[in-house]
């Protein structure tokens, strides 16, 4: 475990490193920290762009057909008189999902904080390979400007929803949003998948080659783990959605029938047979389901951390929280079955992934209960990023709950594709691994660009931000229940659904907010690049590596040789010393011993 290859050397070689140019320093760049920023501006862009089209949609439910100046500013022909077209709302939807899940939640959150922390976290001079990295950041790039150019197509983007279902996907006649826009999803989705399978390789192999003398696996912070296994899962079930993105080009475009069968248009039967649409399922959740573990473990990472360092305490349960990491790898790629309950599949097999689903609720719960251990009579210190990091275990909690009720093959019927399958992963997923980017970020501001971030800006941030994010998604569950469908675009035909009109409102009014109020966090990030406080080496006076480099960056960065590793990297308030932390490269005193985790 502890055999360690340092094949950067220790020598001086930063200081004679060649003249960079303003195109090899910011834009072409093969140093891991300038491509975490990259991935950040980028992924960040596209959450505007993400949560914009989530605003939207949520005023066309809360007030159909009334013609709104927004829609007609931003759709043009797609809402004519400011009214939206029904087949534009699903598109919305559509584009909405995938930039937040991959753009978002994979790309900003894994590309950012893999590339800026695992080489300083395990004291490499950068990764493994850093021409490898920046053609990830490109590839990525590439991928988001084809997504956002299929809204400019004449038919509308792809409308599939996000799961991009055949027969809607695999037949361009279908709607508008099944000619090209669609194509360019998926040429979007291929490049994507090409550059995180780049990045995950590049994460592996440099936390098993490139860890400094000392630093062994037992030794490595939680961050590190998260992502290693991260990169494990994406490497082991991104190629699978590769393959149904390739087979349904084949469908669309080259007269196969993978996923086509029987079909029928305008009482004209087309020649398609012998597919199935089934199949496409379970080609997509085989990487969908492993996809929610690859946005969520990332974050939990960041957060056990970010907790450790903020109540003055070793983690609680290290060696548990490992385990935990490792259970919930292998077992989400067992469970993908229950989004498919309903799919008629056989009920042996759903009594089996239900099995499976409530078995990774146990090491989710080893987490949670470790993370409240961790904060248990700590001296914590409340700073945004402890805030978030707080919020995010009580989402995760509150979201994951709904989780049991959505894993039982009996109880998943009732609300299936309701609003309460989009209150679960939005709050167990989405607003959790939000959280948990926000806490990171708040807590390593300072060590990608050198100043602080505004307290009490962060504070406003956190509070508005987690105001909302209840205000929308905890009524949803009711509705939900209530039967609610979701993806339709109103609901004004159903004299059923007329109770749940002003439930709809209260949510858009919130969504509305919590929106608006990411506009405090931008101006936040934005002006505290230039004119925020000047950073210490140290400020959270934390114990992990990446806090022993100058807070100018540097090629190779440390000046002179990498520090060696003398303890975990949890030693916090440890008897025996003058402060409260004692930095990873600090030997062991005379009669100590290394903390038994």
């Amino acid at each position: 475990m502890s055999a360690i290859l340092d094949t950067h050397g220790h020598d001086d070689h930063d200081v004679h490193h060649h003249k960079e140019t303003f195109v090899t320093k910011y834009i072409f760049s093969q140093d891991h920290k300038m491509i975490a920023k990259q991935y950040l501006v980028t992924g960040t862009l596209m959450g505007v762009i993400g949560v914009l089209m989530s605003i939207m949609f949520r005023m066309q439910i809360a007030w159909p057909e009334e013609p709104n100046v927004l829609f007609e500013a931003l759709l043009g022909k797609w809402a004519p008189d400011g009214v939206m077209d029904a087949d534009v709302y699903l598109a919305l939807v559509t584009i909405h999902g995938t930039i937040m899940v991959f753009f978002v939640l994979t790309a900003g959150l894994s590309g950012t904080f893999s590339n800026l922390l695992i080489p300083l976290q395990i004291g490499a001079r950068d990764m493994a390979s850093g021409f490898l990295n920046m053609v990830s950041y490109w590839l990525f790039f590439i991928s988001c400007v084809i997504m956002i150019s299929s809204l400019f197509v004449e038919a509308g983007p792809a409308a599939a929803g996000w799961t991009i279902y055949p027969p809607l996907s695999a037949l361009p006649m279908a709607s508008g949003g099944s000619g090209l826009g669609m194509t360019l999803w998926l040429v979007s989705m291929a490049i994507f998948i090409a550059s995180s399978l780049l990045g995950s390789l590049n994460y592996i192999v440099t936390v098993i080659n490139l860890r400094t003398k000392g630093m062994s696996m037992t030794r490595l912070p939680l961050t590190i783990w998260a992502f290693f296994v991260t990169a494990v899962i994406g490497v082991v079930s991104f190629p699978v959605l590769l393959s149904a993105a390739l087979l349904l080009i084949m469908d669309r475009s080259f007269g196969t029938s993978f996923f086509l069968s029987d079909i029928f248009i305008q009482g004209e039967v087309l020649h398609y047979q012998g597919g199935s649409p089934v199949l496409f399922e379970h080609l997509f959740w085989f990487l969908g389901h492993p996809e929610v573990y690859i946005v969520i473990l990332p974050a939990m990472g960041l957060v056990s951390e970010i907790m450790a360092s903020s109540s003055r305490k070793p983690i609680f349960g290290y060696r548990a929280m490992i385990a935990s990491i490792l259970a919930i790898a292998f077992l989400s790629t067992i469970v993908w079955g229950h989004h498919m309950f309903i799919s008629g599949m056989n009920p042996f097999l759903g009594s089996v992934f239900t099995f499976t689903t409530l078995l990774i609720a146990i090491p989710s719960a080893v987490k949670a209960f470790n993370w409240i251990t961790t904060l248990w009579k700590g001296n914590l210190q409340m700073n945004p990023a402890m805030l978030f990091s707080i919020g995010f275990v009580s989402t995760f909690i509150t979201g994951g709950l709904t989780g049991i009720i959505l894993g039982d093959s009996a109880l998943d019927i009732n609300v299936h594709d309701t609003y309460f399958v989009i209150a679960h992963f939005h709050l167990v997923m989405g607003i959790s691994a939000l959280y948990g980017m926000f806490a990171g970020i708040y807590h390593w501001y300072p060590k990608m660009f050198g100043r602080m971030l505004n307290k009490n800006l962060g504070y406003l941030h956190f509070w508005i931000t987690a105001i909302c994010a209840y205000g929308v998604f905890f009524p949803m569950h009711f509705i939900g229940m209530a039967g609610l469908p979701r993806r339709y675009y109103t609901n004004s035909n159903f004299p059923l659904f007329d109770d749940l009109a002003n439930t709809n409102v209260i949510i858009t009014i919130f969504a509305i907010i919590g929106g608006l109020a990411q506009i405090i966090y931008l101006y936040n990030f934005f002006v505290s690049m230039f004119y925020g406080k000047k950073a210490v080496q140290n400020p959270w006076r934390s114990t992990t590596l990446e806090w022993t480099t100058p807070v100018e960056h540097i090629h190779g960065n440390w000046p002179g040789a990498i520090p060696h590793v003398y303890r975990w990297s949890y030693d916090y308030s440890k008897p025996g010393h003058e402060e409260d932390f004692v930095p990873q490269n600090v030997p062991l005193m005379e009669g100590e011993e290394e903390l038994q985790h």
